[in-house]
């Protein structure tokens, strides 16, 4: 058993961890704070993924200012439990202890706020795989994932196209990957769809966990 790449990033939300609860709760509380009319749950869920400054500008409308008030408001909901209504795939923790014993090294890169990250790797179990843990800061200054992976660069220059591999479910996390000419894996059991992965550019396309294991470690 071998891992296929030596660096294995992956995205948080909707590839590990499944946070349709917590993060539409949060949602749901920072527009009726900011006084927006508030969708049903299933229509929220595209919130999960792109920034949250840009989701509640493109779909709730909201000005910079207001976009700005509504994250403050979010995450006043989401550190206060937000973070923890949430659910582990099923084999992932197994997936992940696979990668190391293959030799592997585990890379989050997340959207999220590297401090909510981290409490939510440890509430499962699985922040013990994980060599560096990256995401965007709590003063919004790495919000997109391009500027997640880019930080992730700076600390290991020496990962490369043949090196290393980006993990998620959404055209986010496969067109950053595509910006650092590394390849991305989309998943399907998260929150994208298969056109949106394939129009992307994925260079694979897992439907479940164990479709993910193979396109990560050689048996």
């Amino acid at each position: 058993m071998h891992a296929k790449y030596t660096y294995n990033l992956f995205d948080l939300d909707g590839t590990l961890t499944d946070p349709a609860l917590g993060i539409t709760n949060s949602v749901m509380y920072a527009l009726e704070k900011s006084g927006y009319p508030v969708p049903e749950r299933q229509e929220l869920y595209k919130f999960i993924g792109p920034p949250l400054v840009y989701s509640f500008k493109t779909y709730s409308g909201m000005n910079d200012e207001e976009a700005e008030r509504a994250l403050w408001y979010y995450r006043e909901r989401f550190s206060a439990g937000g973070l923890f209504e949430n659910e582990i795939y099923e084999g992932i923790p197994e997936l992940l202890a696979d990668l190391k014993a293959a030799g592997g090294r585990v890379i989050l890169a997340t959207g999220k706020p590297e401090e909510f990250a981290a409490q939510i790797l440890e509430h499962f179990g699985i922040l013990q795989y994980f060599d560096f843990v990256a995401g965007n800061t709590l003063e919004e200054t790495r919000p997109e994932k391009r500027q997640v992976l880019e930080h992730i660069f700076r600390n290991f220059p020496e990962l490369s196209k043949d090196n290393a591999v980006m993990v998620g479910d959404r055209r986010f996390d496969v067109e950053a990957a595509a910006e650092f000419s590394i390849p991305g894996v989309g998943v399907l059991f998260g929150f994208g769809t298969r056109e949106e992965l394939e129009s992307a550019g994925a260079a694979r396309i897992a439907e479940t966990v164990k479709e993910l294991r193979g396109c990560l470690i050689e048996d």
